[in-house]
C-alpha cells in the first residue's frame, strides 16, 4: 500500500523543527509586548466556545507561567527531546490559550494547533532529535509514507479554501484589497501602482489563481520548485502588508513538506548516507493499522466538512460571520462598527457602552460578530439577573461597515437579543440582511 511505503524522514523533521522554533518566537513576542495580560487578564468577561465555557484563564501568575510552558515545550518539540510528552504538552497548552476566548481568534493559531494534533501521531523524531541521539532503538532514517501525505492534504485543504473562500463579489471586484494597500501606498517606493484598480484587481485575482491552482501544482514535481518559489514570495509580501504574526512563515515551512521526502539530505552534507537516501527500502513497509487509516480518511473528511459548513445557512457569511470560523477565510474582510447595548429590566432601562464591560479589542471584534453580539447580550442579561432583576430584555443599536460600504445596521434594534435563538445551521432572523452586494475598488475610492 502507497501509504506504508518508506520515504525518508528528514522532511518530517525539518518541519518539526520549524514549527517549534517558530512557536517560540511567537512565544516571544506574546511575552514582549505584554499580550498575554491584554488578551487573557485585563478581561473581566471572555466570549467562550460552545461546549468549552469551562476553559478559563488561570490566575496570575499561573497563566504567565501555563505560557511559558508553551514556549519549553516548544523548544523541546524543536530539538526532539522527550518529544512524545512535549508535542502533547504543546498541543494541550497552545489550545488552552486558544480557546480562551473567541475574540482572539486567528486562523494560524487554528492551523498550529491542526498541525500539532498531527504532530502527536506522526514519528516525527526518528531522526534530527536528541530522542534519537540517546535512544539509538528509536532512531530510523524512514518513515512510513503516510506522514507526509496527512501533512501535505493538510496544507492543500488549507490553501485551495483560502482561495475558493475569495470568490466573492467583493473580493472579485478588489475589496477589501484596495482599502489596505492604498492605506500603506506612502509607505512603499511602488506604493503608487496600489492606486491603479487594474493592480488591485489582478493581485486579487491572482490570489485566487495561486491558492485554488497553484496548490495542486505542488502535488507535480516538475512546477513544485516554480509554486513553492511564488508562495514565498506571496508570503513574505504578506508579512510586509500585514500584521498577521507567524502565519507567512508557517506556511513556508509546511510547503517544504511537498518536496522529496529526503531534500534535506540533497543539501546538508554532514548528515549520514543512510538518511540521505530517497529511494523506500525493498520489503520493509509496515502495515498501517486499520484504525489508522480510518483516523486518517475521519480527519481529512472533517477538515473538508468545516469550511463547507458555511453553505448550511441561507444568510452572507460576509455579512453574518455563520461559518466564518474555521473555513479559513483569512484577510477577505474588512470590518468596523458601532454601537450600544440597552438593557431593560423591571421598567427601567439602562443604555450599556460595550468598553463598560469589554476591552476595547473584545468590543472591536464582538460588534461585527453576530454570535458574539448573542453572546455579550446574554452576558448583560445575567448580569443584571445577578443583581435581582427578574424581567430582562437586551436590544442592540449597532452600525456596522463592510468592506469600506456606508455604515447599515447590523442587528434588529427591535429584536431582544437575550432571549432569541442563536441558530446552528440557519440564518439568524435578527441579523439585518446586507444591502449592498458588491463593493469594487473604484466605487470605494470616487466616495
Amino acid at each position: 500500500m502507497a501509504l506504508s511505503t518508506p520515504v525518508s524522514g528528514l522532511s518530517v523533521a525539518v518541519f518539526r523543527i520549524a514549527l517549534g522554533a517558530l512557536l517560540m518566537w511567537d512565544c516571544w513576542r506574546f511575552i514582549r509586548y505584554d499580550r498575554i495580560w491584554r488578551y487573557w487578564v485585563a478581561p473581566e468577561f471572555h466570549f467562550t466556545y460552545p461546549g468549552f465555557g469551562w476553559v478559563a484563564p488561570l490566575p496570575e501568575p499561573w497563566i504567565q507561567l501555563a505560557w511559558l510552558l508553551v514556549g519549553l515545550s516548544a523548544f523541546f518539540v524543536m530539538i526532539g527531546l522527550f518529544y512524545r510528552v512535549s508535542i502533547v504538552v504543546l498541543t494541550v497548552t497552545f489550545s488552552y490559550f486558544f480557546l480562551l476566548d473567541k475574540a482572539e481568534y486567528l486562523n494560524h493559531f487554528y492551523l498550529v494547533i491542526l498541525f500539532l494534533i498531527l504532530m502527536c501521531f506522526l514519528p516525527a523524531h526518528r531522526t534530527l532529535s536528541l530522542d534519537a541521539w540517546l535512544r539509538p532503538s528509536i532512531r530510523a532514517p524512514h518513515i512510513p509514507y503516510a506522514a507526509v501525505f496527512i501533512l501535505r492534504m493538510q496544507m492543500e485543504i488549507m490553501l485551495i479554501f483560502a482561495g475558493l473562500v475569495k470568490l466573492t463579489p467583493d473580493w472579485l471586484a478588489g475589496e477589501p484589497l484596495g482599502l489596505w494597500l492604498r492605506a500603506q501606498a506612502d509607505d512603499f517606493a511602488f506604493g503608487f501602482l496600489f492606486h491603479y484598480d487594474w493592480i488591485i484587481i489582478a493581485g486579487a485575482w491572482s490570489t485566487i489563481g495561486l491558492h485554488v491552482l497553484g496548490a495542486p501544482l505542488l502535488l507535480w514535481r516538475r512546477t513544485r520548485i516554480t509554486v513553492s518559489a511564488i508562495y514565498c514570495v506571496f508570503h513574505s509580501l504578506n508579512a510586509i502588508f500585514f500584521n498577521i504574526g507567524i502565519f507567512p512563515w508557517v506556511t513556508i515551512a509546511a510547503t517544504t513538506i511537498f518536496f522529496a521526502p529526503d531534500w534535506p539530505g540533497r543539501i546538508i552534507t554532514t548528515l549520514r548516507t543512510s538518511d540521505a537516501r530517497a529511494a523506500p527500502m525493498p520489503g520493509s513497509a509496515t502495515k498501517i493499522p486499520r484504525v489508522a487509516l480510518i483516523g486518517l480518511a475521519a480527519w481529512i473528511a472533517l477538515q473538508i466538512a468545516l469550511p463547507l459548513r458555511a453553505a448550511a445557512f441561507d444568510s452572507e457569511v460576509r455579512w453574518s460571520g455563520d461559518g466564518h470560523r474555521f473555513s479559513w477565510r483569512m484577510r477577505i474582510y474588512d470590518r468596523s462598527a458601532e454601537g450600544a447595548f440597552i438593557v431593560e429590566a423591571d421598567g427601567q432601562e439602562w443604555t450599556v457602552v460595550p468598553t463598560d464591560y469589554l476591552t476595547p479589542r473584545q468590543a472591536s471584534k464582538m460588534l461585527v460578530r453576530s454570535d458574539m453580539v448573542h453572546q455579550f447580550a446574554n452576558h448583560l442579561a445575567d448580569t443584571w439577573r445577578t443583581v435581582g432583576y427578574r424581567d430582562v430584555s437586551v436590544y442592540a443599536e449597532i452600525e456596522k461597515s463592510l468592506n469600506g460600504r456606508s455604515p447599515q445596521l447590523f442587528v434588529d434594534p427591535e429584536v431582544d437579543i437575550a432571549n432569541a435563538e442563536l441558530s446552528s445551521f440557519a440564518k439568524d432572523t435578527w441579523v439585518m440582511p446586507l444591502l449592498d452586494p458588491i463593493q469594487g475598488a473604484g466605487e470605494n475610492r470616487m466616495r
